[in-house]
C-alpha cells in the first residue's frame, strides 16, 4: 500500500494502522481488498472524512490511498509538503509531526 498525504490545517489529529489492504484511521478500520487490479474506488464511495480522494489499485495489485493528514498552525515543513509513502509495512504508520516543537526560551 502507498499513502498520499494531503496536508490540511485541522485541530483534530490522526492514528493510521495498516494490516494488509486494512487502513484503520482513528479507531476506524477501511478494507480494500475487494477492489481489483486496475480499479477505482471512487472517495463518495467510502464513508471517511480521512480519506482524501479516489483509492486506487494499480495493474500490479499495489493499492494508494489519498489520506487527510491533518497539521496545527505551526506545522514543519515536512508535514506542510509531505513525501507520498511507499510500501508501507503493517502495523502504526508514522505520521509527520503534527507541530514544531518549540524550544523554552
Amino acid at each position: 500500500m502507498n499513502i498520499i498525504y494531503s496536508p490540511v490545517r485541522l485541530d483534530t489529529q490522526l492514528e493510521l494502522f495498516k494490516s494488509g489492504d486494512t487502513l484503520t484511521t482513528n479507531g476506524e478500520a477501511f478494507d480494500f481488498t475487494d477492489v481489483p487490479a486496475g480499479a477505482t474506488l471512487p472517495r463518495a464511495a467510502i464513508n471517511c472524512d480521512w480519506i482524501a480522494g479516489d483509492v486506487t489499485r494499480d495493474e500490479a495489485g499495489v493499492l494508494t490511498v489519498p489520506v487527510i493528514l491533518p497539521h496545527g498552525s505551526n506545522a514543519p515543513e515536512e508535514t506542510c509538503f509531505p513525501e507520498p509513502l511507499v510500501e508501507v509495512p503493517d502495523g502504526p504508520v508514522e505520521l509527520p509531526p503534527y507541530n514544531t516543537e518549540e524550544l523554552p526560551a
